[in-house]
């Protein structure tokens, strides 16, 4: 990969896809399902594309992206959703309940903390 974005290392950006689809156990259907979910309320419901938060709609591009594809905007996403959620969550990421506004707003992000990682 000649063109690494962000000024990463090829081995740098390594560790961090693999890290980023460790913490990230849904699958871009699941998610894109929750995030649509999510958004619709009683009285209406968001166009599919605009369903969610920003946040969570950029981590579903990047779930349907190839690392070599990857801009330095999604490497910057990526970054912040591994911090955020090892930050809530413990290092193995054992599945657990929790308040379900905690889970909804890691499910924003693409991970249930009551699904086992993905492998």
């Amino acid at each position: 990969m000649a063109d690494t974005p962000a000024d990463i290392s090829t081995l740098e950006l390594d560790a961090l896809w693999d890290e980023f689809h460790r913490v990230v156990n849904m699958t871009s259907e699941e998610l894109a399902s929750w995030l649509r979910t999510e958004s619709a309320t009683e009285t209406s419901e968001t166009v599919p594309d605009d369903a969610g938060t920003e946040k969570g709609r950029h981590v579903l591009s990047i779930l349907q992206k190839r690392r070599t594809d990857l801009t330095d905007d999604d490497i910057r996403v990526m970054y912040k959703v591994v911090d955020t959620v090892t930050e809530q969550r413990r290092e193995d990421l054992e599945p657990t309940a929790g308040q379900s506004t905690w889970r909804h707003r890691l499910m924003n992000l693409g991970h249930d903390p009551l699904k086992p990682p993905r492998v």
